[in-house]
């Protein structure tokens, strides 16, 4: 809570939703009646969570590219993404990339 602390609204949204696990991406939102699919739309059979959004998903390689780049091995890191405030401008720059969040909170 204390990083966000100086964060526009949008953007602490954002990273509450990857936090707590309710972002909207598939297994929360089918979770919660939204979607027909818990499953992520490029991954056939992979849940569409925030680790698998974040770290795994092949569909966001070049965008993830980014991130390691500038972060180096600590972009593998979950609680270094999500709580790292050397972090948070590349989060922010690869949400954007990948647009997965453009529909709820827009451009962060």
């Amino acid at each position: 809570v204390k990083l966000t602390a100086s964060f526009p609204k949008r953007l602490t949204g954002a990273y509450m939703a990857l936090r707590t696990q309710h972002a909207p991406l598939c297994h929360h939102l089918h979770r919660i009646g939204k979607t027909p699919s818990q499953y992520c739309p490029h991954c056939p059979g992979i849940n569409e969570t925030v680790p698998h959004l974040l770290l795994d998903c092949p569909s966001y390689r070049r965008e993830r590219h980014a991130l390691v780049t500038t972060l180096g091995r600590k972009a593998s890191s979950l609680p270094f993404l999500l709580s790292d405030p050397s972090a948070t401008q590349h989060l922010v720059r690869f949400l954007n990339a990948t647009q997965r969040f453009r529909k709820t909170f827009g451009e962060l």
